[in-house]
């Protein structure tokens, strides 16, 4: 059922300004003095400032009063649905370790202040006993659940090898390992720590980024994403971005150098793709060659190398030596009983998106992981598109997604979080999108409708409205669509408690 079609332009819109630095001689005479360079430059300065005050789309560059909101704070702005193509993209950026980016470990929740984005708003109260979620998950008779309790139950109890994965898919905020951050910690407090999880190879998205790792990647690398450029084949690993490298191109995944998460490894798993005239490559550990791959191969095929280390800090460096090298993405994993939280974050994807896959590689993908709960958190791109794509067309293409993941992996838990609200300008006050309540209720359906648990984000912030409540209160960002990470981290605390007091519900159920 996957869907190809148009062409992709991928755009940015920068902030632009200019620095004026004015300088003249002293005058004594009023008209010499308001016929002088420095003079007229002055007039011609406020002549601009004056045309930017009152001409239409000019508004970004406007002196005072009221601006758009900026961007945000790490997070990219939800945007336009992309017209795809095939082909690839080349990478001009390295991929870094971003301690900026990094959420804390201890964030603090900001007092009630005012924002300068909503100057004739009235306040709101704001349920932020992050401990006691607004609202608890919709799942009648632990249908989107079960398997997920039972998953953590054997975690629990230490039964088997008393590991439980969690992938979490998600647009931009999931790009930026925002919720999905908190969340991996806070489970791996609770339950153990049992790795990582999955990454992709290098930074796909400028804005790309996990918590609790250390990651390089060298320039160069070329992309196909499930958002454009797209892959002929449909092959994009479960991260939905495929990787081709030359000879020289490298990769690197380390453990946290420093903080309570992240700081051990036992098992590094690279996913590659076996090809005809597929290049070969080198596998560094800890600095020393550890083995050559060679991914030449008489058919397609995906395959994985699995690296057993002890259980502590370490390195994986991934180099190709020759020809051209097709790759995915790194699992780091422990072999002790605990948490693997894979975050899967798409920028700028709609859930549909994720039919972008070869099905039966999805399906193999997904396999291959072995879940024990499904997360989907979309929305904030889906609400840019507003009604142009019709809310049934919506909740059909979300059910099929959905509907591919129980088919995938029958026995996995399968949790939809709602969009979040978002809010537009209207004058001097802020109001909720018209769109959103709408996609809310398509999302709730289609979870239902599939036997996926629901959490409803929308009614926790507040319904209609809550997000100029979460500006003023510094939980949502200046773009009035996504959290600041004091925000994030009540959202993931609220899902968190949720899941935990579902867990309690069901252990004393059965």
């Amino acid at each position: 059922m996957s869907e190809r079609t148009g062409a992709v332009r991928s755009q940015a819109t920068d902030e632009l300004g200019a620095h004026i630095a004015i300088q003249g001689p002293v005058v004594d005479s009023p008209r010499p003095a308001l016929a002088s360079k420095p003079v007229r430059a002055v007039l011609t300065l406020l002549a601009i400032a004056a045309a930017l005050q009152v001409v239409p789309g000019l508004e970004r560059w406007r002196l005072f009063g009221e601006r758009p909101p900026s961007e945000g704070e790490g997070v990219p702005p939800a945007v336009p649905e992309p017209v795809l193509t095939e082909g690839e993209a080349r990478l001009e950026t390295e991929t870094r370790t971003r301690p900026e980016l990094a959420q804390p470990e201890h964030v603090v929740i900001p007092s009630t202040r005012r924002s300068p984005l909503d100057r004739g708003g009235a306040k709101r109260r704001l349920n932020l006993d992050i401990e006691r979620p607004p609202v608890s998950i919709v799942d009648p008779d632990d249908r989107g659940l079960g398997g997920f309790y039972r998953a953590l139950e054997r975690t629990v109890d230490k039964d088997g090898d008393g590991i439980t994965r969690i992938v979490h898919f998600g647009d931009s905020i999931i790009t930026s390992d925002y919720v999905s951050g908190t969340l991996r910690r806070k489970f791996q407090k609770q339950f153990g720590d049992s790795g990582h999880g999955y990454m992709l190879l290098a930074n796909a998205w400028p804005a790309y980024f996990h918590n609790d790792v250390e990651r390089f990647a060298s320039t160069g690398w070329l992309v196909s994403r499930i958002v454009g450029p797209l892959a002929p084949d449909g092959l994009y690993g479960l991260g939905g971005v495929s990787f081709r490298a030359p000879p020289g191109s490298r990769a690197r995944f380390g453990t946290a150098k420093k903080g309570s998460y992240g700081t051990r490894v036992s098992r590094f798993e690279l996913v590659y793709l076996e090809e005809p005239g597929g290049g070969k490559a080198r596998i560094n550990i800890d600095g020393k060659e550890y083995s050559v791959l060679d991914t030449n191969a008489e058919q397609k095929r995906v395959a994985t190398k699995v690296i057993e280390v002890p259980d502590g800090a370490h390195e994986l460096e991934f180099v190709t030596i020759s020809g051209y090298t097709r790759a995915f993405g790194v699992v780091m994993e422990r072999t002790e009983p605990g948490i693997v939280y894979d975050a899967i974050g798409v920028q700028g994807a709609r859930i549909r998106f994720l039919d972008k896959q070869d099905d039966a590689h999805w399906a193999e993908q997904l396999r291959w992981r072995d879940p024990d709960l499904l997360i989907y958190q979309f929305g904030a791109n889906e609400s840019g598109d507003g009604f142009a794509y019709p809310m049934d067309e919506y909740y059909e293409t979300m059910k099929a997604v959905l509907q591919q993941g129980k088919r995938a992996v029958p026995d996995a838990g399968c949790l939809v979080i709602g969009a979040m609200d978002r809010a537009e300008k209207k004058g001097t006050a802020m109001r909720t999108m018209p769109v959103i309540p709408a996609i809310v209720k398509e999302q709730r359906k289609a979870a239902a409708d599939t036997g996926c648990a629901f959490w409803n984000t929308y009614e926790a912030m507040g319904g209609p409205g809550s997000m100029a409540a979460w500006v003023q209160r510094g939980l949502g960002q200046a773009d009035l669509t996504h959290p600041t990470g004091s925000g994030s981290e009540v959202l993931a605390s609220w899902i968190f408690s949720a899941l935990m007091q579902g867990f309690t519900d069901y252990r004393a159920s059965h």
